[in-house]
């Protein structure tokens, strides 16, 4: 369960770090430009965005450090649950843009992240 654990967190910390730059630094209108799953970032300002970029790098973030530092691995679950927020307002924008596809993919995420706070709060913490 650790190894698993380890590895899902990896990868969305992986995840949520380029999302959150690509939110961070790339033109809103440029991002939207790129693919048709999202011109939903027209429907934000572009210091929305930045915020979202900026909680996602924290999250991914909190999701490795505090554990592979060792000095405050008790932050990873509260990491884990703020991205699952992150996107669970992902799957509702979806939803609402009736974008099923992303919004799959976006509750795929949620999933993990959820999977990744629930397995370090109960299933295998750090602190024991």
């Amino acid at each position: 369960m650790n190894a698993a654990l380890w590895i899902v967190a990896g990868l969305l910390a992986a995840v949520f770090l380029f999302s959150g730059l690509g939110k961070l630094f790339v033109p809103r209108e440029r991002m939207a430009a790129m693919a048709g799953a999202a011109r939903w970032v027209l429907d934000f300002e572009p210091g929305t965005l930045k915020a979202i970029g900026a909680l996602e790098i924290l999250g991914a973030a909190g999701l490795i450090l505090p554990a592979l530092l060792g000095t405050a691995p008790f932050l990873v679950p509260p990491a884990a649950g703020g991205l699952a927020v992150i996107m669970t307002g992902a799957v509702i924008l979806r939803v609402r843009r009736r974008e099923t596809t992303a919004a799959l993919l976006d509750g795929g995420y949620l999933a993990l992240t959820a999977f990744v706070a629930v397995g370090r709060w109960a299933l295998e913490p750090f602190t024991g």
